[in-house]
């Protein structure tokens, strides 16, 4: 009787567990995203333009580092928020090391973030997310011995999917630590330039914002059109590696 008991509480347990996973799921892919959408309009359009996140950030001048750090874990976790111009402005407004340390920890805390959240919610709410074959692809790659290479490759190369890959490290093997040290020295090469180009720009060094700013959106433009290929580069790689 006990034993029917345990079991009955079990089953409950296990189904209020579901039901309240399933809730946060949609409240993090459908309710959050409609809520900015609809009800903070402005949060989406101050972080449109490099003048419009100045603007924002001089507006609350003295919470401006946590506004800027809130917003790049933001831009993380959920991707409604454009993220182009937020390392810009921080490399605008507060130099190029600044800039560099409140980027490496706003994307810090949004990697944990997204890390734990994906073990919370589990395979099944990823697979909804991102697709069972897409997710399986980046777990299969997370559970390899080479999968710090595979990590590193896919935060540095434009284009690649960096979002499922922090999703997907949560409900592999792969443990927080390797994981975020290094996502974050894969990122740092493109968040560097970002900040470059914000300090050119506050130094009215035009000219050099330019060219750096050119290099980016080239690569960039390549990393979009070759994503395909990249990412069977990269299972070629990872193949090769692995054997």
């Amino acid at each position: 009787m006990n034993k029917r008991r345990k079991e009955k509480l079990h089953k409950k347990v296990k189904m209020i567990s579901t039901i309240l996973k399933f809730a946060l799921l949609i409240f993090i892919i459908v309710g959050l995203p409609l809520y900015i959408y609809f009800c903070q309009p402005e949060l989406i359009d101050n972080m449109s333009s490099l003048e419009n996140v100045n603007a924002f950030f001089r507006q609350y001048r003295a919470q401006s580092i946590f506004v800027y750090i809130g917003a790049q874990i933001m831009q993380i976790v959920i991707c409604v928020i454009p993220g182009q111009w937020l390392q810009l402005a921080a490399g605008y407004m507060y130099g190029f090391w600044l800039g560099f340390l409140f980027s490496l920890i706003g994307a810090a805390i949004g990697s944990i973030v997204t890390y734990y959240l994906a073990k919370l919610l589990g395979h099944d709410a990823m697979h909804l997310i991102f697709g069972e074959e897409k997710i399986n692809s980046f777990i299969r790659k997370l559970n390899s011995k080479k999968a710090i290479v595979v990590v590193f490759l896919i935060f540095l190369i434009p284009g690649v999917p960096k979002d499922l890959c922090n999703y997907a490290a949560g409900i592999s093997e792969m443990k927080l630590k390797p994981f975020l040290v290094v996502s974050l020295v894969g990122r740092s090469p493109g968040m560097m330039g970002s900040l470059l180009i914000g300090r050119q720009i506050e130094a009215g060094q035009y000219t050099g914002a330019v060219v750096i700013a050119v290099i980016a959106v080239l690569l960039c433009i390549i990393g979009i059109i070759m994503r395909k290929r990249l990412t069977g580069w990269l299972d070629k790689a990872y193949d090769k590696l692995y054997k």
